[in-house]
């Protein structure tokens, strides 16, 4: 069997009959990364037959019984690599799961493959892994987005099922857009970040990439929910998703942000978000401009505020309790230089520097305090916008996937790729990426993403919005 059109929620409905079962799912899954991967390099590693073994054993009754999902090379899971694509951790072993694993293989998933990501989750395209390149599956001359860019590629090309990944300010829903898949960013505090190895702590998010928005509802229902091992997860309940994905948008009001269409976005992402956002009006919504007057601060504001966190969190990476060590030291301050020198990457370097700047004496006023004074300033604008709509429609890219190497000489145009995502972690809500369409570029079709945003821990309604789309598009 092949994974093409294979969905989670119809691979279960044949597991739960008799047709398939979930050691023949992992036999395919395998046999699409042989056949797939060796022209995407979505995957780093794979444990094939410790992936089986857990097949063998699963319970087929549970909510993702036998279902395998791929990891972020960023999320720990017992016993297997997680090298955050980085030469600094080359050679370390993940002693414990996170807690989504936890909660995954509860609900009966089984993890199975680690995915390239841009080290350390800093970057818009993947091309910063130390590791090797990921291809977008529509195009391999072009990146499939970043810094989850593996995670996307894997369910694009159908490699996998699903798979998860991180999000700090676009990095699930820009990837999503880029390779024509559905990729989700819960809420802050929402689902627990245990085990996810910080970029910034403030902003980061686990969601998953899927093939259809009912497959995202069901993986979040599984993840979500309170940690105490996680400080800023948040004791709320978890509503079922599946329960309300297909009551449709009629009467619901959706607002079109007037920042989220600027000058030098592609005109035919332009033009295949507006249609969606027609097509929400032929299912009786209302749409209506909005303004988040703000918006235009919230890339410097996340390259303030995520580079300090950064700063702080990979102080920790120091060559003495695991990873990467240097040779032949001749002090703890030549040891400590050479060991991140040699074992950190070129972007990482920069966004250390940074937020070790804006955090330094005499400057941290100046920069770090006002930045997150505009954070609130960001917020509150979508505070009040969502007094007045359910939901946000906005591109999720102001352009389709670009070539490999094309941004790399320029940071500041590579930053830019996340300028309609890095506002909803900043404030703190819910997003979505979905499939609206293909732009043609230089005789190859591209995905357009459309993005949905919707309040803080209001997912149902995300989800059901996004629903709404996706069913009237495949129609």
């Amino acid at each position: 069997m092949t994974l093409e059109g294979l969905t989670i929620a119809k691979a279960r409905r044949l597991i739960q009959a008799g047709e398939l079962s979930p050691v023949q799912l992992v036999d395919a899954v395998q046999a699409a990364i042989e056949r797939t991967d060796p022209a995407v390099g979505g995957y780093l590693s794979r444990d094939y037959q410790r992936a089986r073994a857990l097949a063998e054993k699963t319970d087929i009754t549970l909510p993702l019984g036998g279902i395998p999902v791929a990891i972020k090379d960023v999320i720990n899971v017992e016993g297997e690599p997680c090298t955050c694509a980085s030469q600094i951790l080359q050679g370390y072993v993940a002693p414990y799961d996170a807690t989504v694993i936890t909660k995954l293989r509860a609900a009966g998933a089984i993890p199975f493959g680690r995915t390239n990501m841009d080290e350390f989750a800093m970057g818009s395209s993947t091309e910063n892994s130390s590791i090797q390149i990921t291809r977008n599956p529509r195009d391999p001359e072009r990146i499939p987005g970043g810094s989850s860019g593996g995670s996307a590629a894997v369910v694009a090309a159908d490699e996998a099922l699903a798979s998860l990944g991180s999000d700090t300010g676009g990095s699930i829903r820009q990837p999503a857009a880029l390779c024509g898949c559905v990729g989700m960013k819960p809420s802050y505090g929402r689902v627990s970040r245990y085990g996810l190895v910080a970029f910034a702590s403030s902003l980061d998010q686990i969601g998953p990439f899927t093939h259809t928005v009912e497959d995202a509802a069901l993986v979040l229902q599984a993840m979500a929910g309170h940690d105490p091992l996680d400080s800023t997860s948040l004791d709320l309940p978890v509503p079922d998703y599946s329960a309300t994905l297909n009551d449709g948008v009629k009467g619901l009001k959706l607002g079109v942000p007037k920042e989220y269409f600027i000058e030098g976005m592609d005109s035919q992402v332009e033009a295949r978000v507006r249609a969606a956002i027609e097509v929400y009006r032929g299912l009786g919504a209302e749409i209506v401009e909005v303004s988040l007057p703000h918006t235009k601060y919230a890339v410097a504001d996340y390259y303030i505020i995520a580079t300090a966190e950064a700063s702080a969190n990979l102080a920790r990476f120091d060559g003495v309790r695991y990873g990467k060590r240097a040779s032949a030291p001749r002090d703890l301050a030549d040891h400590y230089g050479r060991t991140r020198g040699e074992g950190f990457g070129k972007e990482v370097k920069r966004r250390i520097i940074l937020g070790t700047y804006v955090l330094s004496s005499g400057y941290y006023d100046a920069y770090y305090l006002r930045a997150q004074k505009v954070r609130t300033l960001i917020r509150r604008d979508f505070e009040e916008a969502f007094q007045k709509v359910d939901g946000l429609l906005s591109p999720t890219s102001p352009v389709p996937a670009f070539k490999i190497g094309e941004r790399m000489a320029d940071p500041l145009q590579m930053y830019l790729a996340d300028i309609f995502t890095i506002a909803a972690n900043l404030a703190g809500i819910c997003g979505i990426s979905i499939p609206c369409g293909d732009a043609e570029v230089d005789g190859k079709k591209l995905p357009v993403g459309l993005q949905i945003m919707a309040p803080a821990f209001a997912e149902a309604r995300l989800l059901r919005m996004a629903r709404a789309y996706e069913t009237a598009r495949l129609a």
